[in-house]
């Protein structure tokens, strides 16, 4: 009969999951997921493209410059000018040669889109390309 005892109050509080393990996984996933994740970046200004029936998808990692209607060359939100092209270009692509797209708006001068495209030929881009709307039909 010594062998068996009645459960006690103390006996109560022992039992338990240990959620410890649980969110240290859900952890792991959340930093993964964030780690994984492809950031799409933008210009900054909004720039009506010209349409073009040749038109295809680009890939996601690209220089993303833009030329307003008013002959504002924009990168990354902020004002650059035609000398900042270069520049920046060159910089960005000492890692890894990364394809330059120039977003020109339909209004804007083309005499400024060839300008922007030989600046970044100037800097090394071996591919360099105008982003456009695809035709509808």
């Amino acid at each position: 009969m010594g062998r068996f005892r009645e459960a006690t109050e103390s006996d109560e509080n022992e039992v338990g999951i240990d959620m410890s393990p649980l969110i240290d996984c859900v952890f792991i996933l959340l930093i993964f997921f964030i780690v994984t994740t492809v950031f799409v970046e933008e210009t900054g200004v909004e720039v009506d493209k010209p349409q073009a029936a040749s038109a295809s998808q680009l890939e996601k990692t690209s220089i993303l410059i833009a030329i307003t209607a008013s002959g504002e060359i924009v990168y990354g939100g902020q004002s650059i000018g035609i000398s900042g092209v270069q520049p920046w270009v060159k910089r960005l692509i000492q890692k890894e040669n990364i394809p330059v797209i120039v977003q020109a708006d339909s209004a804007a001068p083309s005499g400024l889109l060839v300008r922007v495209i030989d600046e970044a030929k100037l800097a090394g881009a071996t591919k360099v390309s105008v982003a456009t709307r695809a035709s509808e039909g």
